[in-house]
């Protein structure tokens, strides 16, 4: 019997929650189901489903193997759609949300590369920094900035950035540099609202985790405020590398307590499913990832 028959059988029961369900979901018969679940069983000698008269629910074995064989057939679905998408020609729109400090400073300029090499696709580009529904609000693809990225939906990593803690020559020459992260307290900082610690700035250092509470002199949603502010000389900024690694290179700005790291943030390509992704999508994805194999940002040294 087909292991790739009877892995979709399997899920199908278990994502319908029925043996009937999923007959009507793959359109086959229950005894169908029935047949190629208790095969895959019998062939793996394992029990995947505990069966009553009222309801199903997985065993331990049969969660791990559900996982797993998501997995495969997502893979299989991936590589025929691959295969296939060789003899079509991408076309039509892509609706794309990106960040707006990002999107202007490293998307703005490559988005002439991909109508070049795809032609007959068009962009609809949104920037804010928002967190939008993109089943929702009917977005095909998303660029996000985070620690970890949304698990509803399916994602591709792009890149990393560094948040980098960091002030002109001129406010370090007028205040002093700070020589541990505690100093904060008592120097001006322009803070990024879109931080979830706000207030609180946690670093990694010799001592291990250090945790400061800062007092803002300035609040700002948009960090491209907070770095335009820290260049005339205005405070402490703890801003993405690749908004500030232009600045450190040029000596416009300096780092502060390099000693101390504080977090990394992916930047991920985001779209609600990997099943049957349209062609002109899965081009833009792997244009993107193409584009940040090597992030510009990193190439600054000492980041």
């Amino acid at each position: 019997m087909d292991k790739s028959q009877e892995m979709t059988a399997f899920t199908a029961v278990v994502d319908a929650g029925s043996f009937v369900a999923a007959a009507e979901t793959l359109r086959i018969s229950k005894t169908a189901i029935s047949r190629y679940v208790d095969a895959l069983e019998q062939r793996i000698g394992v029990r995947l489903l505990h069966r009553t008269t009222r309801r199903l629910s997985l065993t331990e074995e049969g969660r791990l193997f559900y996982q797993r064989a998501r997995d495969i057939l997502a893979a299989i679905d991936d590589a025929e759609a691959e295969v296939g998408s060789r003899t079509q020609v991408p076309s039509g729109s892509i609706r794309v949300n990106v960040p707006l400090s990002f999107g202007m400073s490293h998307l703005a300029s490559i988005w002439g590369q991909f109508m070049a090499a795809y032609p007959q696709i068009d962009l609809d580009i949104t920037l804010n920094d928002r967190v939008v529904d993109l089943v929702d609000e009917g977005y095909d693809l998303a660029v996000r900035i985070s620690s970890l990225p949304d698990s509803s939906l399916v994602s591709r990593k792009l890149a990393t950035t560094e948040m980098l803690t960091c002030a002109s020559p001129d406010y370090l020459a007028r205040n002093g540099m700070p020589s541990h992260p505690r100093n904060l307290a008592e120097h001006r900082v322009l803070a990024y609202t879109g931080l979830t610690e706000r207030d609180e700035w946690r670093f990694e250092g010799p001592e291990g985790e250090v945790v400061v509470r800062t007092r803002a002199r300035v609040y700002s949603n948009n960090g491209d405020t907070c770095r335009a502010i820290a260049l005339r000389g205005g405070g402490i900024i703890l801003q993405p590398s690749f908004m500030v690694a232009g600045d450190l290179e040029r000596g416009q700005l300096v780092r502060v307590l390099p000693e101390y790291r504080s977090r990394a943030l992916g930047i991920y390509a985001v779209y609600p499913s990997r099943k049957q992704l349209p062609l002109k999508v899965r081009c833009l994805v792997d244009f993107l990832a193409e584009a940040f194999e090597i992030a510009p940002w990193q190439s600054v040294e000492g980041l």
